[in-house]
């Protein structure tokens, strides 16, 4: 098969473009259904037709997900990320139009961990010499900026990390730096600036909310998991094991809270 003859899509069949291939391990994908992947996954070229496939199953069926979810709470500013409380679970949108974007609906118990990633870059910022050239300060001075990730770690056959960037631009401080330690002479170290201190704040806000959420999943099953133990009612006096709403199964006593 030559190179530029004419390639069809191995999932919806349509002819691809000279410049819409996306080459699957054993076949051929358009950009169009590539589209509808999910934007979490990385690994499309190391994938097969089935697996693909499988995928693009998976992303119909959550989309009625989406279509029910109901979003009871939302942290971030430029990436949101919404829960549903009362079916414990959560989605990160980049838009407001769920539908269209289709948003990964995930299970509280699905996360693994979480983290707060800040990036830093530097540039030196330097003064004219008399010679018209640029000179270094002495000690050196920076401007420093600042990007915000969240990184949420998840048990997904698709994916497993979802990362996004909180700032909507960076974050910049100027800063002197001198013996290890920031100095204030009229300008802020990062710590300072409104802007790093609630992106700093956002993140971890997001943090400790998935992170208590998948305690308290983890928790609710290792409890229901735990071996049932047999009492006496107090009311019909009858030997017990209490059910999952803790009431006799005799008599329906609460012997816990039913």
């Amino acid at each position: 098969m030559g190179l530029f003859d004419k390639k069809y899509c191995d999932v919806c069949g349509n002819k691809i473009g000279l410049l819409g291939n996306r080459k699957l391990e054993d076949g051929n994908l358009c950009k169009d259904c590539a589209k509808k992947l999910s934007p979490w996954f990385n690994e499309r070229r190391h994938s097969t037709l089935a697996e693909i496939k499988d995928q693009l199953a998976y992303r119909e069926a959550n989309l009625e997900k989406v279509k029910e979810f109901n979003t009871t709470l939302t942290y971030g500013r430029r990436i949101l990320l919404h829960l549903d409380e009362d079916k414990r679970q959560f989605l990160v949108a980049k838009t407001s139009d769920l539908l269209a974007e289709n948003p990964d609906v995930l299970d509280y118990s699905q996360v693994t961990g979480c983290d707060l990633d800040i990036d830093e870059s530097r540039t030196e910022i330097k003064r004219e010499g008399p010679d018209g050239k640029e000179i270094s300060y002495v000690p050196p001075r920076y401007t420093y900026e600042y990007d915000f990730y969240m990184v949420i770690r998840v048990n997904t056959p698709w994916f497993n990390e979802m990362r996004f960037k909180l700032n909507d631009s960076s974050v910049e401080t100027n800063t002197q730096m001198a013996q290890g330690a920031f100095m204030n002479r009229g300008i802020s170290a990062p710590g300072n600036n409104p802007d790093y201190q609630e992106y700093e704040r956002m993140g971890q806000e997001i943090k400790a909310a998935l992170m208590d959420l998948r305690q308290q999943v983890r928790e609710e099953k290792a409890a229901a998991d735990a071996p049932k133990v047999a009492v006496t009612c107090p009311y019909c006096g009858a030997t017990t094991v209490p059910d999952a709403s803790g009431c006799c199964e005799y008599c329906g006593g609460a012997i816990g809270a039913c």
